[in-house]
């Protein structure tokens, strides 16, 4: 049974940084890739960021590049997402989610189970 649990998220000021991490259980984590997604209120679940499962390829929506950080550590079965230089627009449930093999992909149909999600609030 997958199991995809967040923790991390909070209250934070803009500008400020926090390290979201997804514990996985239930599946051989080495051999998928891994991604992140945000749901804000009122809007649609969107890409944030997504690994390999190898950890080679990495992806970034625009919104984001050159402030998130994506990783994961195949000997703990984790992934992470660096948050710095936080912004309002940011504010948001962060989802960690599986995808369906080594390949990674950007948009929803790419994955396959996710968690429940962490929220994360950025204050102006």
């Amino acid at each position: 049974q997958v199991q995809l649990v967040e923790s991390g998220g909070g209250l934070v000021q803009a500008g400020g940084s926090l390290r979201l991490s997804c514990a996985a259980s239930g599946f051989t984590f080495a051999t998928y890739a891994m991604g992140w997604f945000r749901q804000a209120p009122g809007k649609e679940r969107e890409f944030v960021a997504g690994i390999s499962a190898s950890g080679a390829t990495i992806y970034y929506d625009d919104s984001v590049k050159g402030r998130f950080t994506i990783s994961r550590d195949n000997a703990k079965n984790t992934v992470f997402l660096q948050m710095n230089s936080l912004k309002p627009e940011d504010t948001a449930v962060y989802y960690c989610a599986m995808g369906r093999g080594y390949g990674l992909g950007r948009t929803s149909p790419s994955f396959r189970s996710w968690g429940q999600g962490t929220q994360v609030t950025v204050s102006s």
